[in-house]
């Protein structure tokens, strides 16, 4: 079938390429032309001309030429080499010429007129040193094949074209002529290739292949001859059912006798004989280096293709080219089929034939006379007839009904294709004509003329041809519509000329004319009735033995046509009907023929095929003969591991479990699944309230397998998950750990109720409900076709979706899967963003992520199967399919699935018996069989300790599984190979038991002291030879050790062609290999594979060079022949021998024939003959293993504790390097290097491996879960370039679940959104770590609930402690609860700062300090910049939050409810002068409607007037009286913004004081705050400004309040004149409780507490005379509070971060607007020297949580010319006047504040540590740094200032100072010679002006140098300096 010819759609139409195909089939003696199909239909990745469609691609004849040439090396000797005849002395021996010198290439000599002798033929010849020529011959035509490949006479008689030489009757001797230079015999069948024709230009072309007998095997059309009949079934006698054919041919190598060689078609693949019509192209077009991954283009046919691959597949044979071996019914579309008798409303069910005859389940009315089915049918016919209806009406069947199967499936497509017009119709496209009826049946036999022998035909390749066809026939109208579809196809001129019914059955035969009778069209007169009788007719006198496809049509011309397709071929109606069935039925139909018995016949054949009679009488013999000589038990070696004792015995230092340990990509999985569920709680839709939460707890959900379950436990156990989440103490049992873990079985619902009862009483736990294995039992529980009496079946949906979890708050539903499809419909429940897929591992992923290992899953098995690679991971074995065919005509009643069963069971059981000596059954199995079973037997031996492979054998029919282990054991205790390997029978309804000597060997290798133990999950078998045979339906999430080496699926289902199926039994031999280790040259020095007679049948020349055994293959005695079908991408190719890496003494012996006499114990103890024939190539190999040894010992983990899971591991003593040589390499070491060995059935092995025009593999595009179907024929091509997200909104687009899916009732019922919020979806392909990846997530989410409930806050001592004066009398008691007013009067105000976040700050010195010890002497300089300390705390219940937090009571403060809009909000301007700005300031106020009642609106224009406030009197406990405002930059997520919680839910005013140009963000995030906007000249100021402007805003409201409610007659001082400022870090409040019941009074015990903010306030708010005190604050909290410091309950002093501010008492003290640091110990000093009482309640204290965004931090000061980001110092801050310095862009009052805290030393430099002369500042606190004091003092009149008669300063600092500064106060003070003064002023000229005014020069003496500037540009009003030095 190989000859693959994909046209491109010619711009020619249909008239003209029906006219060019009739022209040439009259021009042609011997072809039938390339249907018209093909030119229309099929693209070409080539242009090729119409009419030199026959050309092929020379790769493709080059692969013949191979496939020949191997026909000799599989003969049953090894070839001999040809030598060729000398030429003569001087003759031309150029390629291409013949002897003579004469031009023979067609290309030269096409148009020359070529003498051509009667009864000769033109053909071409192929030279294996020209592969892109063919060269022109004359050949005798008698000498040549027939058009069946029949009738050629033997010999040759042939002329030169070039010389007219005449008269060669030899094709050696001609060969030599046209010096064809071969190397081994030259045969006229291998090197005369082609027909040669004249074109209608006269040019002579390259035509149809020749037909020789080995190519008509290889035809796709021949049904009759394919490869299984010519093994089965002599060449022209059908009638005979008997065997005609002796023993041997049923081997797997048969023995070729004379005179049947020419029947005996294996060793050739299936290859097309008629090239001009396949409409493919080869295969070999679609290498990897011209990077057409391709056939065709995906929307035509997905994939016609070659049924096998050529032999030499790794030189250059493409796996990608796709095949359609599926089965025509397996993608139903959506109205077409559902599997399942009983469902409902789903469409028509493909159902067997008795429930679909008549017209009632029949969509198609019957009509006419009943067609009597012939009563013996499927005796005489071998199989059953699958009948397709069409068109029109259907003909009643009466008679044999169980004979024959009908269908509606393809009356389905029709229908759908026809709605492709509506639909295109809805994207706004005008009223399109559908795709006639006969042009669908035209385009169907031109479907079914390209299929081959061996394939099935596919429904979506069929609507993907309509789906084309009518898209290129209305293109012009449709083209403006493409955006639903991509561009896919070339564009086509004009409409098709539509085809009449008349043409119909003209085309339609005229089509099939080329398919060798494969297709057979039958046209009726009045109804379809006489077609199918005839074709009965036929069938049963055996006239459709070549045909797979009969074509019925009725064509009138009066009415529309009638139609239907009848599939007749044996192999295709078996696929085609047995696909019909459902899971359930497929069961019972095999444990039918079981029981009853039918199967005995196929159990006799076989028993008949051994030469010395039956198999278990040979077996019995053995048995017999050899019990003598067994040893009871195996070699030391293998029966007892050996340890490493003192003495250096070697050991296997290979083994070691891996313990539980994330890797980086399960990290960053968890990690985005914690993301997701941050962002569900994020959204403004508050389904999750992650804040209300404080602990995890979970559910794990797995399907009913026991191993998964058991596998589940222990890795939860090893996780620590449970200890980490708080859930189970230090000694867990492993009672407990199955607490967490669910098995949907019968007993699920228990536990499951459990569950939801603890959410219930649990409401601050969040439940995480993860389904593991989600795909599984998706089987709805309201449509559930299943009896309740599986009460299993549905539990998904009772219990998943059951409206308890829906609707619990607490509950979050994680599904993961490696199949997500099933998942991903148009009634999901799962929001596409709430998928998580696992990150690319193809993206360089192992860099990102720094992974060790390399992941092999379904891309790397096929990648591995590219022309390139040296060793295909996924094989098929084309000698068993070729035998399971032919079993399935001889056994027609019984089920393939029970053929292929006992046909592999007998493989392995001869490969045991050949393994075990009896060589004679070598020929009873295939070569992939004996591989398996030679390395199996043989690995064990290879390890000191016994390690050995395991293969899984998978059969999903779990009867069928009972059976293979019955006769597999019974054949291993016959051979006495107990102990060599174990053969386990794996159920996922039971536990695993294995034997108990292995059981023994495992707690040696796992070190388990239990006695009791045994293996309970299938990676506690790693290490253990041992054939796992995996039954099961779908495998249930069960994973395999990392000893797995072969993956042998050759019995899964291969009818049912569905996308997650496929995919997930190739996901049992996914796998991890170390990423260190080359991959490639581990395998192709496989040493475990050791069968040197396979050798000789390795077609790999590639690899000879490293194989060095090939000589004992010469020795062996015997030669068993070589089986004809490796086409399982060769198989032997990894077959190397022992010899390659071990000296003989520790080499595992090959068995050969020659050994059949010894008894097991001799052969598998004895060495094999002289192994080693390099000793030189062997060295470095070993060399190489000793290290990858040493490592592998040093790798290796001890255990920490012992668990019931075998939680200890295998620690190996490193051993000597030189003990480590002379061990034999553990077959563990190369296993976990490289990934299994998978053997797929061929239909499953071409659907994989073939590929789209896109490089998406064939599988992808399948139908991807069988409970959903396709939403519509008219969907787009899954692309190779699609994500894992692109392909999920593929899905959801374009499937819809069946009804009986449980997502199939998901629909939108009044809703707008189906999704479920709390619902997530992980994705990942199998194998990977998933399972380690969601137990991570759930530390990480424990982790963070617990983070989400705490905080960072600041936990600092306070500083400056040491100059706090011991107060020799307390002025309150200890138990008092307000201060006193008088007494607060007396408490002297203290001046040192303590709050730790001015550690670097200036002192204020307030006397002489007589300590002169260096402040900062203790710290580093680094430390400046230090993480201040801070300590995690819990949050109360009081606490502030940011934006983050969700949750009931808080909705409506915070302004986000779903049900309403976003909070509305009015803008409002408020202006109002101020005196000392000399201009009007004007803000504006965001009021939102719910928070307009604390504002006053003038009524007419609802102008804001003014903000209400209380009266000093009231005594209400609902609200708070102070109005609260909060300045802050930056922080609009992260500000403690919602003080809801911490004021108790009282009533509050809360006004946010914000930029402008951050208004909008602040308001999106805080839609139901106030907002008062600072006028935008404010946008680059500090803190000073905003509370300057709160202050004065709050003022000017006081004084509007007080004149509106002295209206109402409230004297203006009982309007409240508090405000309370306060940071926007603010974030719990305690209050200290002192216990003063001690004895003595000065004795007191105290307590600190949170409590609420509103508690707080409301006390200060009480207490007596409170209009008398200008500022109240509290402390900062720490932890290291001493009781000293709240001993005295009240203090005078500077207060900080929460202030609640008098007003009207500070009047006249103004915060400075320009300050960004230290604002408010300015404003603290300028009001104690205003006269203003200070009170600081030490009983109450503020927490403030540390934020890393916002605040100061966002002023960044950078240069104004460059962007560049280059670090500016601050000794750049300032510069000289006029110089050319690079201007910053920055506020010049910022670049003076933080010079002057990092370089002050450079104005006072005498200052420096010198405290007892400190820096005299006058009106304003500067920072000048840690190492300056200042002493601060106020220049207005009457104001409080320290004594200063007494101090010598050695600074001076003047700050913009007023006209209260003057010369005769600056006289007052004494200063120290030398000492500095600094004077800053906003301009050179005021600078001037100071220095006047102030006779500052009197005392002062100034230089021109000493003038400075703040680095600003002239526009940025840069601040002056001018310093001078006291005379």
């Amino acid at each position: 079938m190989g000859n693959s010819y994909a046209g491109q759609l010619k711009t020619t139409r249909f008239e003209e390429v029906l006219h060019n195909s009739i022209e040439a089939s009259l021009r042609s003696n011997s072809l039938v032309p390339r249907p018209v199909f093909s030119q229309l239909y099929l693209e070409a990745e080539q242009q090729l001309s119409s009419l030199e469609a026959g050309s092929r691609v020379d790769n493709e004849e080059e692969e013949e030429e191979e496939e020949e040439e191997e026909e000799g090396s599989e003969s049953s000797s090894p070839p001999i080499a040809y030598q060729m005849k000398p030429p003569p002395e001087g003759c031309c021996t150029t390629d291409g010429f013949c002897q003579a010198g004469k031009d023979l290439r067609l290309v030269s000599i096409s148009n020359e007129q070529i003498e051509v002798p009667s009864g000769f033929l033109l053909v071409g010849a192929k030279s294996p040193n020209l592969p892109d020529h063919l060269l022109v011959c004359a050949v005798d035509k008698r000498f040549l094949p027939d058009d069946q490949g029949r009738n050629a006479l033997l010999g040759f008689s042939g002329n030169c074209v070039g010389c007219n030489k005449k008269g060669f009757c030899y094709f050696t001797e001609f060969s030599n002529h046209i010096n064809l230079k071969m190397t081994t015999q030259p045969k006229k069948q291998k090197h005369l290739k082609y027909y040669l024709v004249r074109n209608a230009q006269g040019t002579l072309t390259k035509g149809s292949a020749i037909c020789w007998k080995g190519a008509e095997f290889r035809s796709r059309r021949s049904s009759s001859i394919a490869r299984s009949n010519t093994l089965f079934q002599p060449p022209e006698n059908t009638s005979s059912s008997v065997a005609i054919v002796n023993e041997p041919v049923l081997a797997a190598h048969p023995i070729v006798q004379a005179g049947t060689h020419q029947m005996v078609s294996d060793h050739l693949p299936s290859t097309v004989c008629y090239p001009v019509y396949n409409g493919k192209d080869s295969p070999q077009q679609h290498s990897v280096k011209s990077n057409l991954s391709s056939v065709t283009r995906p929307s035509v046919l997905g994939t016609l293709t070659n049924s096998g691959p050529p032999k030499k597949r790794h030189k250059g044979w493409s796996p990608e080219s796709p095949s359609s071996n599926e089965a025509w019914h397996l993608q139903p579309n959506p109205q077409i089929t559902n599997r399942n008798k009983n469902e409902g409303g789903g469409g028509l069910s493909c159902l067997p034939h008795a429930a679909m005859v008549g017209p009632v389940s029949s969509p198609v009315v019957a009509s006419g006379e009943p067609v009597s089915v012939p009563d013996n049918l499927l005796k005489i016919y071998k199989a059953k007839p699958v009948i397709f209806k069409g068109h029109g009406n259907f003909p009643y069947l009466c008679g044999n009904l169980n004979d024959v199967i009908i269908s509606p499936l393809l009356y389905t497509c029709y229908k759908n294709s026809q709605s492709l017009s509506r639909a295109y119709e809805q994207y706004g496209a005008s009223t399109i004509q559908p795709i006639s009826d006969e042009m669908q049946l035209l385009l169907t036999v031109y479907y079914l003329v390209q299929l081959a022998s061996d394939q099935v035909p596919l429904i979506e390749d069929l609507e993907q041809i309509f789906m084309r066809s009518w898209r290129e026939s209305h293109l012009s109208e449709i083209r403006q519509y493409q955006q639903a579809v991509p561009q896919a196809f070339p564009q086509v001129p004009g409409p098709i000329a539509p085809v009449t019914s008349a043409q119909l059955p003209w085309l339609a035969g005229l089509a099939a004319s080329s398919c060798n009778d494969s297709v057979h069209i039958i046209e009726c007169s009045y109804s379809l009735a006489e077609g199918l009788s005839e074709m009965f007719k036929m069938l049963i006198e055996g006239k459709l033995l070549k045909t797979n496809y009969v074509v019925i049509i009725c064509a009138c011309r009066n009415r529309t046509i009638d139609s239907c397709i009848a599939v007749i071929g044996k192999y295709q109606a078996r696929i085609l009907s047995e696909s019909m069935l459902t899971p359930t039925e497929y069961q019972k139909e095999v444990g039918y023929e079981l029981v009853t018995g039918k199967v005995d016949a196929l159990g006799a054949f076989f028993s008949t095929l051994c030469p010395d009679g039956d198999v278990d009488v040979l077996l019995d013999k053995f048995y017999q003969e050899n019990r003598g000589h067994i040893s009871p038990s195996l070699p030391a070696s293998v029966n007892k591991p050996v340890t490493l004792d003192i003495t250096g015995t070697a050991m296997c230092t290979s083994y070691n479990l891996e313990r539980h340990q994330i890797r980086p990509f399960q990290l960053a999985v968890a990690q985005k699944l914690l993301s997701h569920v941050c962002s569900i709680a994020d959204s403004s839709t508050q389904n999750l309230d992650l804040g209300s939460f404080e602990k995890v707890d979970f559910l794990i959900c797995v399907p009913p397998s026991e191993v998964t379950y058991q596998q589940t436990l222990f890795h939860l156990w090893h996780s620590g998950v449970l200890l980490e989440l708080g859930l189970e103490k230090e000694h867990l049992t492993k009672q407990r750990v199955e607490q967490y873990v669910v098995k949907l079985d019968t007993e699920a619902q228990t536990k499951f109720k459990t569950f939801l009862q603890n959410s219930m009483q649990n409401p601050h736990t969040l439940f995480v409900l993860i389904h593991d294995h989600a795909h599984w039992d998706l089987v709805s529980a309201v449509h559930s076709l299943y009896p309740q009496s599986d009460p299993a079946v549905s539990l998904v949906d009772r219990l998943l979706n059951c409206r308890e979890v829906k609707e619990a708050p607490n509950i979050v539903t994680l599904h993961v899967t490696s199949f997500p499809y099933a998942l991903q419909t148009q009634h999901t429940r799962i929001s596409p963003y709430n998928e998580i897929h696992w990150p690319s591992l193809y993206n360089n992923g192992a860099d990102l992520y720094h992974e060790s290992k390399k992941y092999y899953g379904l891309s790397e098995f096929i990648e591995s199967t590219l022309s390139g690679h040296s060793l295909p991971l996924l094989r098929y074995d084309s000698s068993f399919e070729a035998m399971v065919m032919a079993l399935g005509k001889r056994f027609p009643r019984l089920h393939s699935a029970v053929i292929r069963t006992f046909v592999l069971v007998q493989h392995y059981s001869a490969a045991m018996m050949a393994v075990c000596g009896l060589s004679q059954m070598k020929n009873y199995t295939t070569v992939e069989t004996l591989e398996i079973t030679q390395n199996l037997i043989n690995s064990s031996r290879q390890c000191p300790s016994g390690h050995g492979l395991m293969v899984v054998l998978r059969i999903p029919c779990i009867p069928l599984a009972a059976v293979a282990y019955e006769r597999l054991n019974h054949v291993r205790e016959r051979l006495a190979l107990e102990d060599h390997f174990e053969i386990i029978l794996g159920n996922p309804s039971s536990g695993i038991t294995v034997g108990k000597h292995f059981v023994e060997q495992l707690k040696i290798w796992q070190k388990i002291e239990d006695a009791e133990w045994s293996p309970q999950t299938y990676l506690e078998l790693e290490g253990l030879p041992c054939i796992l045979i995996f039954s099961g339906m779908d495998p249930q999430g069960e994973s395999l050790p990392r000893s797995l080496r072969y993956c042998d699926l050759r019995l899964i289902n291969s009818s049912c062609l569905v996308r997650t199926t496929l995919e997930q039994e190739l996901g049992l031999a996914a796998y991890f290999v170390s990423s260190e280790t080359s991959t490639e040259k581990v395998v192709t020095n496989d040493v475990l594979e050791s069968d040197p007679e396979k050798l000789s049948s390795t077609d790999n020349e590639d690899e000879e060079t490293v194989t060095e055994g090939s000589t004992s293959e010469k020795r062996s005695p015997v030669k068993r022949e070589r089986s004809g079908s490796h086409d399982s991408a060769a198989s032997s190719v990894s077959s190397k021998t022992s010899s390659t890496a071990f000296c003989s003494e520790t080499s595992p012996p090959s068995v050969t024939a020659g050994d059949t006499g010894k008894s097991t114990h001799q052969i598998l103890s004895s060495g094999t003959e002289e192994s080693v024939n390099n000793p030189e190539k062997q060295r470095p190999k070993m060399d190489k293993d000793s290290k990858s040894n040493a490592k592998a010992a040093q790798a290796s983990i001890t255990s920490s504790s012992a668990s019931p899971f075998s939680s200890s591991s295998a620690s190996s003593v490193p051993t000597h390097s030189s003990f480590v040589l002379q061990v034999p390499q553990c077959s563990m070491t190369k296993v976990s290097q490289q990934p299994p060995m998978v053997y797929l059935p061929k239909l499953v092995y071409d659907v994989i491996t073939s590929a789209d025009s896109t490089g998406l593999p064939k599988s992808s595009s399948l139908l991807p879960y069988h409970s959903v179907m396709w939403a519509s024929s008219f969907r787009p091509l899954m692309s190779k370039m699609m994500t894992c997200t692109e392909q999920s909104l593929y899905y959801r687009q374009w499937t819809v679940p069946k009804p009986i899916h449980m997502d199939y009732n998901n629909r939108n019922e009044g809703r707008m959104d189906t999704f479920h919020p709390r619902r997530l979806l992980l994705s990942g392909p199998p194998q990977i770590g998933k399972t380690g990846a969601y137990l991570q997530f759930l530390s990480i989410l424990s982790r963070m609930l617990i983070r989400l409930t705490e905080v960072d806050v600041y936990d600092e001592e306070e500083i400056n402690t040491d100059l706090k004066e011991e107060s020799a009398q307390y002025y309150h008691q200890p138990g008092d609860v307000w201060p006193d007013l008088e007494t607060m009067k007396k408490i002297p105000f203290d001046y040192t700062i303590y709050d730790p976040k001015y550690e670097d700050a200036s002192l204020i010195c307030s006397r002489i300090l007589i300590k002169n010890e260096d402040r900062s002497a203790n710290r580093k300089q680094e430390d400046l910049y230090m993480r201040r300390q801070t300590t995690r705390m819990r949050l109360s219940k009081y606490a502030a939050y940011n934006t983050y937090h969700h949750c009931e009571q808080c909705h409506q403060y915070m302004g986000f409810n779903p049900r309403y809009q976003l909070y509305e909000s009015t803008l409002h301007a408020f202006a109002f002068s101020y005196s000392m700005l000399g201009e009007e300031i004007q803000l504006h106020f965001i009021i939102p409607k719910s928070q307009e009642h604390h504002f006053v609106f003038s009524h007419p224009g609802r102008q804001l007037e003014s903000m209400r406030l209380p009266l000093v009197t009231d005594k209400s406990q609902d609200y708070i009286k102070s109005p609260t405002f909060t300045p802050t930059t930056g922080r609009h997520e992260h500000g403690l913004f919602n003080l809801y919680h911490a004021m108790d839910g009282a009533s509050h005013l809360h006004v946010l004081v914000v930029k402008e140009y951050e208004m909008a963000i602040y308001k999106k995030y805080w839609p139901n705050h106030i907002m008062l906007v600072l006028p935008s000249i404010f946008n680059s100021a500090g803190v000073g400004a905003a509370h300057f402007l709160i202050k004065e805003l709050s003022y000017h409201n006081l004084e509007l309040e007080r004149n509106r409610q002295e209206e109402l007659g409230i004297k203006p001082q009982d309007i409240w004149p508090f405000i309370v400022i306060s940071d926007d870090s603010c974030v719990m409040w305690n209050a200290v409780e002192i216990d003063c019941s001690g004895e003595r009074k000065s004795e007191y015990t105290w307590t600190e507490r949170n409590i609420s903010l509103k508690q707080i306030l409301q006390h200060i708010e009480s207490t007596p005379n409170v209009t008398h005190y200008a500022l109240i604050g509290m402390r900062k909290w720490s932890s290291k509070t001493k009781s000293g410091e709240i001993k005295e309950p009240f203090s005078c002093c500077h207060i900080h971060d929460f202030v609640m501010l008098n007003v009207d008492l500070t009047q006249n003290v103004q915060y400075n607007q320009n300050r960004f640091m230290c604002d408010d110990v300015d404003f603290n000093l300028r009001a104690h020297s205003a006269g203003l009482l200070i009170c600081q309640f030490n009983r109450f204290s503020v927490m403030k949580k540390q934020i890393a965004v916002g605040g100061q931090r966002s002023f960044h000061i950078k240069s104004k010319v460059s962007d560049n980001p280059v670090s500016i110092t601050p000794a750049q801050y300032i510069c000289a006047p006029d110089s050319k310095h690079t201007f910053l862009a920055a506020p010049a009052q910022l670049l003076l504040e933080k010079y002057l805290q990092y370089h002050s030393h450079r104005f006072f430099p005498l200052s420096l540590k010198n405290y007892s002369h400190p820096v005299l500042s006058v009106d304003c606190y500067l920072n000048l740094g840690p190492q300056i004091a200042i002493c601060y003092v106020s220049s207005r009149p009457h104001s409080l200032n320290v004594s200063c008669s007494d101090m010598i300063f050695s600074g001076l600092l003047l700050y913009l100072c007023d006209s209260f500064v003057v010369a005769s106060f600056l006289k007052k003070f004494h200063f120290l010679k030398g000492a500095t003064l600094c004077v800053i002023c906003q301009d050179r000229n005021s600078l001037r002006q100071t220095v006047v005014r102030l006779e500052l020069e009197d005392e002062w003496q100034f230089r021109l140098r000493d003038e400075f500037q703040t680095a600003n540009a002239k526009e940025d009003k840069p601040l002056f300096f001018l310093t001078g030095r006291h005379i």
